[in-house]
Formats: C-alpha cells, sequence, structure tokens
C-alpha cells in the first residue's frame, strides 16, 4: 500500500457485510454504514501528550469498531477504504 496516514490517523478498510431478510437482499441504499473494520495503515503520533502511541496499541489487520460518522472516505484501486482519526476509534475487536 502507497499511502501513509499522518499523525493519529489510521486506514482502515471498512467490512461491507451483505445483509438478508429471507431471500430478499437489502439495496446499498437502505443499509447502514459498516462500523468495523480492518486496520491497513498506522499514522504516526509523535506528539502524543499521554496514554501509549498508536503503534502499541494496535497493528495492521486488527479488526477496530468506529464511530458511525467517523472518518474521510477514499477508493484505493477501487476499494472503498476510511482515513480515521484515533479519537474516533472506539475499539478493537479481539
Amino acid at each position: 500500500m502507497n499511502l501513509q496516514p499522518l499523525d493519529d490517523r489510521v486506514l482502515v478498510e471498512p467490512i461491507d457485510e451483505e445483509e438478508k431478510i429471507g431471500s430478499l437482499i437489502i439495496p446499498d441504499t437502505a443499509k447502514e454504514k459498516p462500523m468495523m473494520g480492518f486496520v491497513k495503515a498506522i499514522g504516526y503520533d509523535y506528539d502524543l501528550k499521554e496514554g501509549k502511541p498508536l503503534k502499541e496499541l494496535m497493528k495492521v489487520g486488527d479488526k477496530v469498531l468506529f464511530g458511525k460518522y467517523a472518518g474521510q472516505e477514499i477508493k484505493i484501486s477501487g476499494k472503498k477504504h476510511m482515513v480515521i482519526s484515533r479519537s474516533d476509534l472506539l475499539a478493537i475487536v479481539k
């Protein structure tokens, strides 16, 4: 990947879950935004005033939970990704 997030930001690939009710597939326009994804790249937070740096808290490949309206959506090689600030990450899913 040729994208390195800056400061306290994390690049996340959202998990798109196909929603089905019986034999009906719910269209994309009616779906909720995904709130979980996999970490693809981690920024460098050198000026962290308290707590641990991002690289000590998580690693590439971790599954994370983030706020519903968090981050900026971007496309990389046709896939949807999000650049999310550290404060918008809610939890690491284990």
